[in-house]
């Protein structure tokens, strides 16, 4: 993305003054990564992708989304474009939802129906 806004920024979307509320969303994303994070430790399961799961998590975060740890990442990404301020940027965002839900999330489902 920092790359995408040097090289090839595009029209300057959101202001300058505007563009700190960027460390909002790329906070709040980067928390709930760390919160699932913290969760999985405490059940003892893995955090990484196409490793066996040891538990279900459904609590915290899990209870509204099946993919805080993604969720969390798509908001962060969303506050480096705030951040950044220029249209480029902002194209990364969905198309690192895309990618990630076609590569992880739907292999990782499947994973996790076979075992639970």
């Amino acid at each position: 993305m920092i790359a995408l806004h040097r090289v090839w920024p595009g029209r300057q979307i959101v202001p300058w003054p505007v563009r700190y509320l960027g460390i909002v969303p790329f906070a709040v994303g980067l928390w709930l990564i760390l919160w699932v994070n913290a969760i999985f430790r405490r059940v003892g399961t893995t955090i990484k992708p196409f490793e066996d799961s040891s538990a279900l998590v459904t609590q915290g975060p899990f209870r509204v989304s099946r993919n805080p740890i993604y969720l969390g990442m798509f908001i962060a990404l969303l506050g480096v474009a705030v951040l950044l301020g220029s249209l480029t940027p902002f194209l990364v965002v969905p198309v690192f939802a895309v990618l990630i839900d076609a590569r992880f999330v739907r292999a990782e489902e499947g994973i996790l129906t076979k075992t639970f």
